[in-house]
């Protein structure tokens, strides 16, 4: 028998969910706070366009990196339900498979990364005189690859058994030591965007180590051995069918933000670096919202397996209330704020204005984005992930990108692009809550989830 160290399959539901949420929650503030760190360096010492180089940044490295990340999510939750199940012999197959999946991925992601950022950016329609300084930050970023991947990789097996302590401590970890590289790259060294990229990569190298540090030393059935790192074919293909669907849902959505930042882009680059150094502080939102939907998924998954229909069922409502209420905080402490937390990436009027317009059109409707997600993440914890695909898919992507290309032609303002968001996530918030009422939970009991 497994021992239930980070169990969420006994005790108050809502303490559960809270104890595991919070360092989750920690874990993504102090992740953003040093992304927050390389814009707010890069914009008061390189200026506004290599503030515009990294802060459109988002959009195309979450192109390259969200599948991936999607299919960590999806083992994770198949690293759950056996964990749940006390199934000691999966576990160990489900954790050493995900591991050869990283690898793999990492090294390719390398690849397609330094070979495609020209093109891509290109497409995206960056200015003439922000392309350089693009190109360079995204190639030395994409050499990094290997440990973004790995890092998440580590971070979803420890999470996915319920330890969301110890991923908390290594991203804190990797923040301070992000924020001292950048200040002696940029300052220091004089070493350009190229040197917030490095400083970002080396200190997500160093969580990635601490993770398999930890993975490699426990003793657990969850734990790493690297001569059993292979791929299982019955449990590669459970991973594929849980994971692909949220990684094909993770690309396709980023496919959609490149082409709204394309979009953004056509206002110039005072209009990037206003909506960049937005969406630096919209990161803070999605914490609430983050943190919440990943809990949501090992909780719900841990629990199924664990046959805990009851526990599911306490889970669910507790995760959307929280998650929506805290959401919706944050937006209203982001509406009053805007104009300073913009100020504090770039002090140019213009750049202020724009990261300040968006910001006052979407920030209430936050708790929107919080119901759409945590919805998402007990769908893919009870099995069935194809569903917020497809809801995600045609709402966040199809219907967003034709509202914008055809209302752009008619009114040519960058409000009309703003408005695309709270609107998407309205819909899709209606379809989630119909689904979520029709929808049966899962017969209880170990095993992959089914794929639906």
């Amino acid at each position: 028998m497994l021992e239930k160290t980070y169990s969420l399959t006994s005790g108050s539901v809502a303490r559960g969910m809270l104890v595991f949420a919070v360092p989750i929650f920690f874990s993504n503030l102090f992740q953003q706070l040093y992304n927050a760190v390389d814009s707010l360096i890069v914009g008061n010492f390189l200026g506004g366009e290599a503030l515009a180089a990294v802060g459109s940044s988002g959009s195309l490295i979450f192109l390259l990196t969200g599948f991936v990340n999607g299919v960590s999510l999806g083992a994770g939750v198949l690293v759950a339900r056996h964990y749940g199940a006390n199934d000691e012999s999966a576990l160990r197959r489900a954790v050493h498979t995900t591991v050869a999946l990283g690898l793999a991925a990492g090294a390719a992601l390398t690849v397609l990364g330094v070979v495609l950022t020209p093109l891509i950016l290109q497409w995206m329609g960056t200015p003439a005189e922000v392309l350089p300084n693009s190109i360079i930050y995204f190639r030395v970023y994409f050499l990094g690859s290997l440990s973004v991947v790995m890092y998440n990789v580590g971070a979803s097996i420890l999470q996915s058994v319920g330890d969301s302590r110890s991923p908390m401590r290594y991203l804190i970890t990797a923040s301070v030591l992000n924020v001292i590289l950048d200040l002696w790259f940029i300052a220091g060294l004089h070493m350009g965007v190229g040197g917030a990229a490095l400083a970002t990569i080396l200190s997500q190298t160093v969580s990635a180590v601490l993770a398999f540090r930890r993975l490699s030393l426990t003793r657990e059935a969850y734990g790493v051995r690297w001569r059993q790192v292979r791929f299982h074919p019955a449990t590669l293909r459970a991973v594929v069918a849980q994971g692909v669907p949220s990684g094909v849902q993770n690309s396709v959505i980023s496919v959609a933000n490149v082409i709204v930042q394309a979009n953004i882009n056509a206002f110039g680059a005072q209009a990037m670096a206003g909506c960049g150094a937005y969406s630096k502080v919209e990161g803070f939102a999605f914490l609430p919202v983050t943190c919440f939907s990943m809990a949501l998924a090992t909780f719900v998954s841990q629990n199924i397996g664990a046959g805990q229909l009851d526990r599911v069922r306490r889970g669910m409502r507790f995760g959307i209330g929280a998650s929506a209420l805290l959401a919706e905080v944050v937006g209203v402490a982001m509406f009053v704020l805007a104009p300073w937390l913009i100020a504090a990436f770039n002090p140019e009027a213009e750049v202020i204005a724009f990261g300040v317009r968006q910001a006052r059109t979407v920030a209430l409707f936050y708790c929107l984005l919080a119901f759409s997600h945590c919805c998402a993440g007990i769908l893919r914890g009870l099995g069935r992930p194809t569903v917020p695909m497809v809801i995600m898919l045609a709402i966040w992507c199809a219907l967003r990108i034709t509202y914008i290309t055809v209302t752009v032609h008619f009114i040519p303002d960058i409000g009309v692009i703003f408005w695309a968001y709270p609107l998407t996530w309205g819909i899709s918030s209606v379809l989630f809550a119909w689904y979520l009422a029709h929808c049966p939970l899962p017969a209880p009991g170990g095993g992959a989830p089914q794929h639906h």
